[in-house]
């Protein structure tokens, strides 16, 4: 889905990066205050890059108020303490600083980075943004409308009307069922003191996690955990409980006027923290995650053009583990691709892969996973997401060959226990010829069908 208020400025500071590779050093602090942190320590550049990031995200919002939590986030840079939103702007430019806010359904994450020597300054302007924002009405009126400017967006776009009816169908009553920007009615309902409300429950310590990489030592560190982050609330709004998804086999569709329907599949995933998470992640690469050499692609694709791409992905949520993909095809074409993916669902689990496609699956994660690690911003964002996941600290070292590791009857064998033909559910947004009968599922309050002219056609290849 769409997302609002990735904020990052796109100054000189965001082009520093570390040099290019796979060892990264990895030590953990703790601050006097009892905060943690994992931090790369490199001198190289007087920069420095910090991820912080807090369990729960729009998950939290409380009955009612759906998309305050969102709405939040992109107000906490409009204003703290004394200043108003510009002054708060001109502030943040004087020190040649950047910060970002962002949410997802699990994680509220704010992202800075800042040069050694205004670092202090950085990290002061950047705690009083958490700790004191100012939500004034006019900030409140403006990014409102921008929300509500994103929304009505949305309900146009056949791949946002997918998403969203993908979450309600399996997700039901779980916050993954609605989106995460809420509603017109709720959005336009929310009041500052909900927006006070989300702030208090969504930052707090109890649910941080911090990833630090640059030019700062583990003694700095600790203070400047302490200063930003040391008064904090304990404790946030609890986290809601599995999301439970439903997959019942079905294809379902959403009609809108559109020459080329939007098409997402699911079935249940595994998590990470599984143990035979690689193989499902290289059983992954082979059925729809490894681009041009993927069944799928070479399937629907390659050999039949029926789309410009389609992909599968493992999706490891906080509340539930699901198994995705997508594609866009003609409508005149789209039941056949949807065709074509249940026969090699069903064929990977009846008839495994090869020794050779394993191979090649090994070589593409090896090989591109150093390439994540290509600046500070980067890989402070990873060692968030490896915390956050309950990984080692040299899971960065051990991580390739934990991949290697994996055998063909390991991924055969999960192919045969994990894969559910029977389990697999499609919902398709357009207007799908040959697939008439499907159960059609009413679109969210908002969307509506576009006018002819609304989407160009798309020739598929």
């Amino acid at each position: 889905m769409t997302m609002l208020f990735r904020l990052m400025a796109p100054i000189a500071l965001s082009l520093a990066a570390l040099p290019l590779r796979a060892e990264v050093n990895i030590q953990e602090v703790t601050s006097d205050g009892g905060i943690t942190a994992w931090l790369v320590e490199d001198h190289s550049i007087p920069f420095t890059a910090l991820e912080l990031r807090f369990r729960g995200g729009a998950s939290l919002d409380e009955p009612g108020k759906r998309g305050a939590t969102y709405l939040m986030s992109g107000l906490l840079e409009e204003g703290s303490g004394d200043m108003d939103a510009q002054d708060f702007t001109r502030a943040k430019e004087s020190l040649a600083a950047s910060f970002g806010y962002d949410v997802s359904d699990d994680t509220l994450s704010v992202s800075a980075k800042f040069l050694t020597e205004n670092r202090d300054e950085a990290i002061d302007l950047l705690h009083q943004s958490l700790t004191e924002p100012r939500f004034d009405e006019d900030a409140i009126t403006r990014v409102r409308a921008q929300v509500l400017s994103i929304m009505r967006s949305n309900a146009q776009d056949p791949n946002d009307i997918a998403g969203e009816a993908f979450a309600r169908q399996t997700y039901g009553m779980h916050p993954y069922g609605s989106a995460m920007e809420g509603t017109e009615e709720s959005v336009s309902a929310l009041t500052r003191e909900d927006l006070i409300h989300a702030q208090h429950n969504a930052i707090a310590q109890d649910r941080l996690y911090v990833g630090a990489v640059g030019d700062i030592t583990p003694d700095e560190l600790k203070t400047l955990l302490d200063d930003l982050l040391g008064d904090l609330p304990t404790a946030g709004a609890p986290l809601p409980g599995p999301a439970n998804p439903a997959f019942d086999g079905q294809v379902r569709q959403v009609p809108f006027n559109t020459p080329q329907s939007v098409v997402l599949f699911g079935q249940p995933g595994m998590g990470q923290d599984d143990p035979d998470f690689f193989a499902a992640y290289l059983l992954n690469t082979i059925l729809g995650g490894g681009g041009f050499e993927s069944r799928l692609m070479k399937e629907v694709r390659v050999k039949r053009g029926l789309t410009y791409g389609v992909y599968s992905y493992l999706v490891d949520r906080d509340q539930a583990k699901v198994w995705m993909g997508s594609l866009a095809s003609a409508n005149n074409r789209v039941a056949e691709a949807v065709g074509l993916i249940r026969d090699e669902w069903r064929k990977a689990r009846e008839e495994g892969v090869t020794e050779e496609e394993l191979a090649a699956a090994k070589k593409y994660l090896t090989g591109a996973y150093p390439l994540r690690f290509d600046g500070n911003g980067p890989i402070a964002n990873i060692l968030v997401g490896m915390q956050m996941s309950g990984m080692p600290i040299d899971y960065i070292a051990t991580r390739n060959a934990k991949v290697e590791a994996v055998t063909l009857e390991d991924v055969n064998r999960v192919a045969r226990t994990l894969m559910d033909p029977e389990k697999l559910s499609f919902v398709v947004v357009g207007q799908p010829e040959g697939l008439e009968d499907a159960p059609v599922i009413t679109p969210a309050a908002g969307e509506q069908e576009a006018a002819p002219e609304a989407m160009p056609a798309q020739t598929s290849n």
